[in-house]
């Protein structure tokens, strides 16, 4: 998604060689306009895909997800809690994800009653790096007997081998963006995004 590319050149800031903060408009501020065009660029990726329910994580995989769901028919959007709320009291699915950024592993923690079986279920996240966060959410998926539609990433660090990964695993990956290095300061990504894309006047 070029427009995405070029906001995160404008707007983004790159750390070391493996961190691109975006907080100026993806998870601590949020461009309300912007994030319409990504929901509608992961609809366009993910048009004839069965979707009905969107699963992410709290807390910045929600406005992407929410986001999306109007352009998708308007399933029900489901968020994985990092820690188990008193007002849990039923059953509930439970996977872990190993953070490499935080170097800690989080229980992800959704209730039965809101990923029921035999749904077709997009998993949508604001960023996509080794990986280990989609593989827990497809793992509550395949737990509450439903499939997996597709995983779909704003923003993917590509050296970090997340995509693959999933891939292997036989899953359905939609990056907008994928960034094949960061060395210097200076995010390079990888070559430009499927044909059909959303031209920016649109």
């Amino acid at each position: 998604m070029e427009a995405l590319k070029q906001k995160i050149l404008d707007e983004g800031t790159a750390i070391g060689k493996d961190i691109v903060k975006v907080d100026g408009f993806l998870n601590h501020q949020i461009d309300a306009r912007f994030l319409e065009r990504i929901g509608r660029e992961f609809a366009r990726r993910f048009d004839g895909c069965k979707i009905d329910r969107i699963l992410t994580v709290e807390a910045s995989g929600i406005a992407i997800a929410v986001g999306t769901a109007p352009f998708v028919g308007y399933p029900p959007v489901v968020f994985a809690k990092k820690a188990a709320p008193n007002t849990l009291k039923e059953g509930f699915f439970r996977a872990e994800a190993r953070s490499f950024t935080k170097g800690k592993v989080s229980s992800l923690i959704v209730s039965e009653k809101y990923l029921p079986a035999g749904e077709s279920v997009l998993i949508l996240d604001d960023f996509l790096a080794y990986g280990e966060a989609s593989l827990a959410l497809a793992d509550l998926v395949r737990k509450a007997g439903s499939q997996v539609a597709g995983i779909g990433a704003v923003i993917e660090k590509g050296f970090q081998g997340g995509s693959e990964k999933l891939r292997a695993k036989g899953y359905r990956v939609e990056s907008l963006a994928v960034i094949r290095k960061i060395e210097n300061g200076i995010i390079t990504f990888e070559e430009d995004d499927p044909a059909g894309e959303e031209h920016a006047g649109e």
